[in-house]
């Protein structure tokens, strides 16, 4: 594994902050992880564009909206891209009757996006946005979903102005179109709508479409207690198999909160797991993108979910479920490897040892044909700068050249003990981020080796599966904590009231940034290239959606 990136060229966090304008910050405070500026709602973007020139955090990761008795807050998950270890959260408080604050949208791009949704279910306004619209429910709903006060019993209506003619004013020259694609369609991997206006055969605007699989997960986990009702939750974010993933993220930050050690023995059983879980997420990315570039039931359609099935085979034995796992524990996992454990290592070793051979037939299926080239070189270009201010992460930034995985820029579990090398691309396309999954299955593989290798000599009296953690868990404080799920970062916030249940729980999905870069990528090229720009991102909706 290469050595965790330090920047040398930023200033301290600290001497930044201390320079800020007197009448711009309001308090100093602290979360469990980071430290935490409360500034006020009229000074947002000369902050943040300060921390983002000076200090160099280029990446606003997670934005979360919350209300309290008194007043309502926006929550800035601020971290460098070249750094992970410097992280800062911005508090911005806003009055309760009339919660207005400004947007952050001119500094991160990303923000867009997450503004939105903080309007949309928290109820907070954000001036100089640029499109300050509902993201997730209809325009023409009433009450903000998450606000104290909001009935659940009023009437909700659709108006006529909802089926409009979208183009009815539009001024642009030349033989423009509207193409409704989706919700419901193949290439939309689940239930997207994509708003197309295409001028002759390219595309002149996008606007993607969410909310149809909205299933307010983060209300849910807010009604459940830490210690046993939460976990299952995570697993349903993804349904391409990254489930274990999820459930690490949770597992992590309520770690934190609540001050528990996992065990050593259980952290690598989570590292194995957690690897062989984003081996399936890849292997099903990459069987569906060749069923969207080429149109058909492919071989590599066919061979991808035929090798899912070996995944799931080990899966299976170890955690008892093929997709819904609920493996972790807060603490640990929630039991050890199946018995007798030759055999299971055996079967996982005879998995990794084939895998070699079947990632070069993928390469001869796809990267070396010449029609998938056709389609994937140089179409969906995503700069590296770009990439950055939306936000994204995962192996759609790392295809851009971006070097940022979190198990090596924010060491957890086992995987800094462990050789593996960050794959990157510098190829910015759709056939550079294709490249960057096959490449990462193994990686992947060869930390899955490695955790077997040292979990079968793992001595009898040692093996512990979860640390004591109490039955009722009660913590306190404020904690933004990520891993770096199958799709890129996957973190969640939690507010912790010293109750059994958090008072706030924010999800942030790799997924919900990466689509929001896809006009971007998309604008200005051909419509088939958009269905292999869309698919390259490999969006999970329930997890854009939550």
């Amino acid at each position: 594994m290469q050595r965790q990136k330090r920047s040398t060229t930023d200033q301290p966090i600290n001497e930044v902050v201390t320079a800020l304008p007197d009448d711009a910050v309001v308090r100093h405070d602290s979360h469990v992880n980071a430290p935490a500026l409360v500034i006020r709602a009229d000074h947002v973007q000369t902050v943040l564009s300060r921390l983002r020139s000076e200090v160099g955090l280029d990446h606003c990761s997670c934005v979360t909206a919350q209300e309290y008795d008194d007043r309502f807050e926006t929550v800035y998950h601020l971290t460098s891209y070249d750094d992970r270890t410097r992280e800062l959260s911005v508090v911005v408080p806003t009055i309760k009757d009339d919660p207005v604050s400004e947007s952050a949208t001119p500094v991160y791009r990303t923000a867009e996006w997450h503004e939105r949704e903080a309007y949309d279910l928290v109820g907070i306004e954000y001036d100089d946005h640029p499109n300050l619209q509902r993201i997730l429910l209809p325009e023409t709903w009433q009450g903000h979903p998450l606000r104290t006060d909001y009935d659940q019993t009023q009437p909700q209506i659709a108006s006529l102005r909802e089926h409009a003619n979208p183009l009815k004013d539009d001024v642009r020259q030349g033989d423009t179109m509207f193409l409704n694609i989706g919700p419901h369609h193949p290439s939309t991997h689940g239930v997207l709508h994509l708003k197309a206006v295409l001028d002759g055969e390219q595309v002149a605007d996008i606007e993607p479409d969410i909310g149809y699989i909205h299933r307010c997960e983060e209300q849910m986990c807010q009604r459940g207690t830490y210690r046993h009702q939460i976990m299952p939750y995570p697993d349903r974010w993804d349904w391409g198999g990254a489930g274990l993933l999820n459930e690490w993220a949770y597992a992590r930050v309520i770690e934190d909160l609540a001050d528990i050690d996992v065990p050593e023995y259980a952290q690598l059983i989570r590292t194995m797991s957690a690897e062989l879980s984003r081996i399936l997420s890849h292997l099903l990315a990459i069987a569906m993108y060749a069923l969207d570039v080429s149109g058909e039931f492919t071989a590599a359609f066919m061979y991808g979910f035929n090798d899912r099935e070996g995944v799931q085979d080990l899966l299976e034995s170890l955690t008892g479920q093929r997709m819904m796992f609920n493996y972790f524990r807060v603490g640990g996992v929630v039991w050890d490897i199946p018995e007798p454990r030759e055999e299971f290592f055996e079967n996982v070793r005879a998995f990794t040892n084939d895998l070699p051979q079947k990632i070069e037939e993928y390469h001869s299926l796809l990267t070396s044909n010449e029609v998938f080239q056709t389609r994937t070189v140089d179409t969906g270009q995503l700069p590296p700068d770009v990439a950055k201010q939306y936000g994204v992460t995962g192996p759609v930034a790392r295809g851009s050249g971006i070097d940022y995985d979190l198990r090596r820029d924010d060491p957890y579990g086992y995987y800094d003990r462990l050789e593996w090398d960050v794959v990157t691309q510098d190829g910015c396309d759709n056939f550079a981020r294709v490249l960057v999954r096959l490449r990462e299955i193994e990686e992947s593989a060869a930390i899955v080796e490695q955790c077997a290798d040292l979990l079968e000599d793992w001595p009898n009296e040692e093996r512990i599966c979860q640390a004591n953690v109490p039955r009722t868990l009660k913590p306190s404080g404020e904690c933004y904590r990520a891993v770096e799920g199958a799709k890129g970062e996957l973190g969640i916030y939690i507010r912790a009231d010293g109750t059994e249940t958090p008072a706030r729980f924010k999800i942030r999905g790799p997924s919900f940034s990466n689509l929001s870069a896809l006009p971007a990528m998309a604008e200005g090229e051909y419509v088939p290239d958009l269905v292999a720009t869309l698919g390259s991102l490999d969006t999970i909706m329930g997890e854009v959606d939550r």
